[in-house]
């Protein structure tokens, strides 16, 4: 059975772009006008986060591979053998393959992801680099329930949460997700979840606003995609993207600047924007290794052991369900 045949689906593509409309048409009717960040990725959105985890300023991805590689071993100790791993928002395989060669007990591996394309274009070739796993995506909205593969079912399961996406969740929907996902994986489970830590001002502005505007492009995409899948009509080019630290939150936050008076329409819908509005694309928490502790406490799960890079740019943790 090839990996197209094998996918696991939650919903139909009728029903996710139900969803996407009611999701889009919900935050741009908020004062503060909102798009969920999950819709992103689609199939351009998941390559251009891949070009921006190139970008020089952007630290997160190699910082993280650099922990995953250097302490593969150690977070390999806290996976069950013969486990069943499942990721969450899986995209790229880069941080999977670099934890495959230290759990060479794992046995199934289930990728989670919204956007199918990416999804069957990394399992197949995870699928021949790895030929002794069995590789079983899933096409879903890792934040709702998703049913798990058969294979994965009476195994121990563990579960990865890497690239600080956790931190794309406001603290009490963190801790909302972080429950969700003991219940996907049940009792006894572990999970292992990059986090990025609080640091200079400097270094996270740069990081979101990278001089090759990829990030930029990466945002508009958002735009483009609606008009696309929805029938909207934004002209890209009257907005522009904005990213800063708010340091109150201890947060990024990604914008979408309005850079005239102007009207939108989207599903039989019309929204103003004033000169200046912006539509709140995305926000990225940063955390201290004690606020994130207590995060996991509050959220049913505990912190097994931690690991960091040298300038304690960005963690791993191991958690285990309480």
């Amino acid at each position: 059975m090839t990996v197209a045949e094998r996918i696991l689906r939650t919903d139909s593509a009728d029903d996710a772009r139900a969803a996407f409309a009611r999701d889009a048409i919900a935050g741009l009717s908020q004062k503060q006008k909102t798009l969920p960040p999950k819709y992103f990725y689609d199939e351009r959105g998941s390559k251009l986060f891949e070009e921006i985890t190139r970008t020089p300023e952007y630290y997160p991805t190699r910082t993280e591979l650099g922990i995953l590689e250097r302490e593969g071993r150690n977070i390999a100790e806290h996976v069950p053998a013969g486990a069943a791993l499942v990721e969450f928002g899986s995209g790229s395989s880069a941080k999977i393959r670099a934890l495959l060669s230290a759990l060479d007990k794992l046995q199934v591996y289930v990728p989670v992801d919204i956007s199918p394309e990416f999804l069957e274009a990394e399992a197949v070739s995870l699928e021949k680099d790895f030929p002794h796993l069995s590789v079983q995506p899933v096409v879903a909205d890792f934040t709702r329930a998703f049913a798990l593969p058969a294979a994965a079912l009476k195994r121990p399961r563990a579960g990865f949460f890497p690239g600080s996406t956790i931190g794309n969740f406001e603290p009490r929907e963190a801790g909302k997700f972080l429950r969700h996902a003991a219940k996907i994986l049940g009792a006894g489970s572990v999970f292992v979840v990059g986090v990025d830590l609080v640091k200079d001002e400097n270094l996270l502005n740069a990081a979101y606003n990278d001089a090759a505007g990829v990030t930029a492009a990466f945002n508009l995409n958002l735009l483009a995609r609606m008009n696309r899948e929805l029938g909207a009509n934004f002209d890209l080019d009257a907005f522009s993207h904005r990213a800063f630290f708010n340091r109150r939150l201890s947060r990024i936050e990604m914008h979408l600047l309005s850079r005239a008076s102007q009207r939108v329409s989207i599903g039989g819908r019309d929204f103003s924007f004033s000169l200046g509005e912006t539509i709140h694309t995305e926000c990225s928490c940063k955390y201290s290794l004690q606020s994130f502790a207590a995060l996991a406490a509050n959220s049913g799960w505990s912190v097994l052991q931690g690991w960091t890079d040298e300038r304690q740019l960005f963690s791993v943790h191991a958690l285990a369900r309480d």
